[in-house]
């Protein structure tokens, strides 16, 4: 894909948005951003939410691991969801293996929120100048598997 993408961004008229189409994970997003993409659109947020998959500024985490169980720490500290702060991962954890709706849409929230946050902050740092640098600094945190 980043491939298609750096050949086609040199075709596609610059005064125009460049829209690509069911990408994807944060990283991606990341990526095609570096090449040239403005906006997007994609089910992976809430599709992998309903399926016990969170995406944070610190990796990547399957709440139907055993090892959430016990984690009664807040769903993400550094979430600018409500839903990030009020759930504990222990509580989520229990609904999606218990298999209650609630999991699927405290998860949604939070990664709707989360990708909100990534684009946010990607903007605020094409804006400073600084795109390049902070996407090599957070993209390994982002494809981390928590």
């Amino acid at each position: 894909m980043y491939e298609m993408l750096e050949v086609v961004d040199p075709l596609l008229p610059r005064d125009k948005p460049r829209y690509l189409m069911g990408v994807g994970t944060p990283a991606n997003i990341l990526e095609a951003i570096s090449r040239g993409v403005d906006m997007f659109d994609c089910v992976m947020p809430t599709r992998n939410g309903r399926n016990g998959m969170l995406f944070t500024w610190n990796g990547i985490m399957n709440m139907r691991n055993k090892k959430w169980e016990q984690d009664f720490s807040p769903l993400d500290p550094d979430g600018t969801s409500f839903v990030d702060h009020a759930y504990t991962k222990a509580y989520l954890r229990h609904l999606f293996i218990a298999g209650e709706m609630f999991a699927a849409m405290i998860a949604s929230e939070h990664n709707l929120a989360f990708y909100l946050d990534l684009v946010g902050q990607a903007r605020a740092h094409i804006l400073q100048g600084d795109f390049a640098q902070w996407k090599d600094q957070v993209l390994p945190k982002l494809t981390n598997r928590l």
